[in-house]
């Protein structure tokens, strides 16, 4: 789950992770009382979107006046912000969030995350922050430095050395960045983040480290830990076809494709997916039914694939193990008869009951092209679409 800037920022706070003093409008009756209680004398008005590249984008004004702040940020209110993040269809801006400006003496990147091959927290670092980082992790990838946290010694003093080393701090600011490694560490743990991403961390004119941005996604998994960090969520934020697939506890991202799929297995989805583009088609989704579902979630499904319209064909690629390939087929005709399906639909049983659930299937009166195995599945659907 991602949050907002500004909400990063007030957690951020709780951890004495410094950070510049700003206030966020929800709506543009609330932009002029907004700029209002910010100091100056520089105004950073900033969109405030689940997408990075907001600089290049038009989505960050710097400004030197309360009039040009709230000039600014009333032509920002409401626009369709497009940036490398967000496709060629952007994000609408539906909050701002003004904050002092800094001056910047340096620009720095930090961010830390969770590294699968270790198992371990790491903290990435460079000296060269700012709008092209990834540009220089492109072409001059031994200006980023990786940092593995031992999980059993914390953040210890030779992390903070190679740290300081890599974003070549002086000898006199290594205790600032030792406060600041050590609580994002802890901030990181305690609240289950899978990413933070500081760019720029700056230096000032007065040698103060200060974060100037903050993204940070949490791990879906352990929200049921931290209902304050699930009351942050900004349902505007994020793609309505995967919150309505949350609901029904189905694992769901949308693709750009024409092909909807829907799998048992996360690693038979992928390898659904796979073989489709082998064939020459393009899927329009990843969907996880889960090992246990039931002829109510299957519908479910059949209803979240159908409302994208984009999806030209159905392929259903089943295995039976824990799940029964009769109960799969029973969904199936059930969503079929329901919705009215009109798009071609193939399906691939195996498994557990796989002659009940052929028989369902034969039986229901609906066209369906049946499937001797996923190479076989992948052809027809392909071909049909």
């Amino acid at each position: 789950m991602n949050i907002h800037e500004y909400q990063a920022k007030e957690i951020f706070k709780e951890y004495n992770i410094p950070v510049s003093t700003g206030s966020v409008a929800f709506s543009a009756d609330e932009i002029e009382s907004t700029v209002n209680k910010v100091a100056g004398p520089t105004w950073v008005v900033k969109a405030q979107i689940h997408a990075g590249g907001r600089g290049k984008g038009g989505g960050v004004k710097v400004v030197f006046s309360i009039e040009d702040a709230i000039a600014e940020a009333k032509k920002m209110f409401g626009m369709t912000l497009i940036t490398p993040q967000t496709g060629p269809e952007g994000k609408l801006v539906q909050r701002l969030y003004i904050e002092n400006g800094s001056d910047i003496k340096k620009e720095l990147y930090l961010s830390c995350l969770v590294d699968r091959s270790t198992s371990k927290i790491a903290f990435i670092v460079s000296k060269m922050g700012g709008m092209d980082i990834e540009k220089v992790a492109e072409e001059t990838p031994e200006e980023i430095t990786t940092v593995f946290i031992e999980p059993s010694h914390g953040v210890t003093d030779d992390n903070i050395s190679t740290i300081a080393n890599a974003l070549g701090l002086s000898n006199s600011m290594v205790g600032q960045l030792d406060g600041l490694i050590k609580n994002l560490y802890k901030f990181f743990e305690e609240k289950d983040a899978s990413l933070l991403e500081i760019n720029p961390l700056i230096i000032t004119n007065e040698d103060k480290l200060i974060c100037l941005d903050a993204k940070v996604d949490f791990d879906d998994n352990a929200l049921y830990r931290h209902p304050e960090i699930e009351e942050l969520r900004d349902p505007n934020e994020e793609d309505k076809y995967e919150l309505e697939a949350a609901k029904h506890d189905l694992a769901y991202i949308k693709l750009d494709g024409s092909i909807g799929c829907m799998v048992n297995g996360a690693g038979l989805a992928m390898a659904s997916l796979d073989i489709i583009k082998l064939y020459g088609g393009e899927p329009a989704n990843f969907l996880d039914v889960g090992g246990g579902a039931s002829k109510e979630k299957v519908t479910s499904a059949f209803k979240i694939i159908l409302s994208d319209p984009g999806v030209k064909g159905i392929l259903v690629n089943i295995f039976g193990g824990i799940m029964r390939c009769d109960i799969i087929a029973d969904g199936i005709v059930a969503a079929a008869k329901e919705l009215n399906i009109t798009v071609p639909l193939v399906v691939r049983l195996e498994g557990t009951n796989v002659q009940e659930g052929k028989d369902i299937l034969n039986n229901s009166g609906i066209d369906i092209v049946s499937a001797a195995d996923l190479d076989d599945a992948a052809k027809k659907i392909v071909e049909l679409v």
